[in-house]
């Protein structure tokens, strides 16, 4: 008999705190938050849904007249490779890791009307089927991103 699935668990959007632990995890890991890093990564969490890197761009421009695209990527791929935010590749767009401080892959359920983006925490049990998946056809994964696509419950609702 199959389980039920485990809920999405809804997170608070706290962009203050994300930062903060993310500062934290950067002294505890001995990594670099420049304050450029910082702002990108203050834009992103205080974003209410994805945000794209020219959007970003965009922003920073108001506070630095010469920012320009690498600027940006730069601070992203940091972002990305720390596990401190998520790109989300059917969107080209960026969220916040609601866990910064630990390693994992996680799907996202993306509203196509509201644009909302949610990260299903599910303790690893859908990244590991897939990982099981792969290996049963002897293909050896590197990354993984699930990105299901549909209508959040607000929108349907309205």
């Amino acid at each position: 008999m199959a389980t039920a699935p485990k809920v999405a668990h809804h997170h608070h959007h706290d962009a203050a705190g994300i930062v903060h632990e993310v500062e934290r995890e950067c002294v505890a890991r001995g990594l670099r938050l420049t304050p450029l890093r910082r702002e990108v990564l203050e834009l992103v969490a205080k974003a209410r849904k994805p945000v794209k890197a020219y959007d970003l761009l965009e922003s920073l421009r108001d506070k630095h007249a010469g920012a320009a695209p690498p600027t940006v990527y730069r601070a992203l791929d940091f972002l990305l490779e720390n596990g401190f935010i998520h790109k989300l590749e059917s969107i080209n767009a960026f969220v916040f890791c609601q866990h910064p401080a630990e390693a994992h892959q996680v799907p996202f359920l993306i509203c196509d009307v509201c644009e909302s983006a949610t990260e299903v925490c599910d303790d690893g049990a859908i990244a590991h089927l897939i990982e099981q998946q792969a290996r049963g056809f002897g293909f050896r994964a590197k990354a993984q991103t699930l990105e299901v696509h549909g209508v959040c419950k607000r929108c349907s609702a309205a």
